[in-house]
């Protein structure tokens, strides 16, 4: 199994299996950034006393926390998409959580139906155009196949689980063979090979090499607060695409709560936090994402991009085509590049 862990984090997952539990603390495996996630939990210690120990990665956390079983110190697992959330259950390492608090914060459709994990914020998939050469005020995601737009569209690896999934997205709407062809449709625009992240897409846009791509909502706010990035955000324009007779694709980030961590009562008490006022206001405020709970605002900057109609296709119908647009991805060579 690949790891990418940090070595602080390697030193810490250490200290974590050699150090006996404490009442006020709590483990959490996580794949967020550090730069986003800190706040809320030095908002969560500061708050309550409990002590949170992260180990951040890339990949792998869930297999991890199986490959450990009964003495993996992870009481939680914080993802940045549902899919894996999905899976953390399916291996076995999850338990259910009966808590009035959670299910009155998070909505039913944000949440396992029994219990497993919990929504913490979402994100919308949606088109970073020019600002200087792209006039649509709004496109569906199918328009992005059309021949218009060959050799001007850049987007990071397609098997990303952010493009993996708005892909999966794509063949429940649209069926197997449909949505085939709009990924050889979205391949033949490629500008380049696929590569970067969405920051690198809105960089390419503003440095000419493309004039459209695909970024999640919450990079733009980020930029915009980095110097050196601010440029790439302010030569962009936010487009809310949709699917044909749908919404706009989003997908979720959450927290599962495992079987066998030493600190069930602390890993309860985070996952109330993180769904409570304070942490759905820093989501807004400092990540640019969409809180789950409701009443909480959106920042400006976000809401600006105008009214979000999220797409109603269930979770779990896109995570069930998630192998089949893997393969898709595979098959005709994505990531090849327009001429691969």
């Amino acid at each position: 199994m690949r790891q990418t862990m940090t070595g602080r984090a390697m030193v810490l997952a250490g200290m974590m299996m050699a150090s006996p539990a404490v009442a006020q603390e709590v483990n959490v495996y996580t794949y967020r950034e550090p730069g986003l996630i800190k706040p809320i939990f030095d908002a969560f210690t500061a708050d309550t006393g409990i002590r949170v120990n992260v180990v951040f990665a890339k990949e792998g956390l869930e297999e991890r926390i199986a490959s450990e079983g009964a003495r993996s110190p992870a009481d939680a697992l914080i993802t940045v998409d549902v899919a894996r959330l999905v899976r953390a259950v399916e291996l076995g390492i999850t338990r259910p959580v009966k808590s009035a608090e959670l299910e009155a914060a998070v909505p039913q459709a944000l949440r396992d139906r029994d219990g497993h994990w919990f929504g913490l914020s979402y994100r919308a998939r949606v088109a970073y155009v020019s600002k200087e050469r792209v006039k649509d005020a709004g496109l569906t995601y199918e328009d992005l196949a059309a021949p218009r737009w060959k050799g001007r569209f850049c987007l990071r690896d397609g098997q990303h689980i952010y493009n993996n999934m708005l892909f999966a997205a794509g063949i429940a709407h649209m069926g197997a063979d449909k949505a085939e062809t709009w990924l050889k449709g979205l391949k033949a625009n490629l500008a380049k090979k696929p590569s970067g992240g969405d920051r690198e897409v809105a960089k390419d846009i503003a440095a000419g090499l493309c004039d459209i791509g695909l970024g999640n909502t919450y990079y733009v706010g980020l930029m915009l607060q980095n110097p050196d990035q601010k440029p790439w955000a302010e030569a962009i324009r936010v487009i809310l695409p949709k699917f044909s007779g749908g919404g706009t694709h989003v997908n979720l980030s959450g927290i599962a709560l495992t079987r066998s961590g030493p600190n069930p009562a602390s890993a309860e008490k985070l996952a109330a936090y993180l769904t409570g006022d304070k942490a759905q206001r820093i989501y807004a405020e400092s990540n640019f994402e969409f809180p789950v709970r409701n009443g909480t605002a959106i920042h400006p900057a976000v809401a600006n991009f105008g009214a979000l109609a999220p797409d109603e296709v269930p979770f779990a119908e896109i995570i069930r085509q998630r192998s089949r647009a893997a393969d898709m991805i595979d098959r005709i060579g994505f990531n090849g590049g327009p001429g691969g």
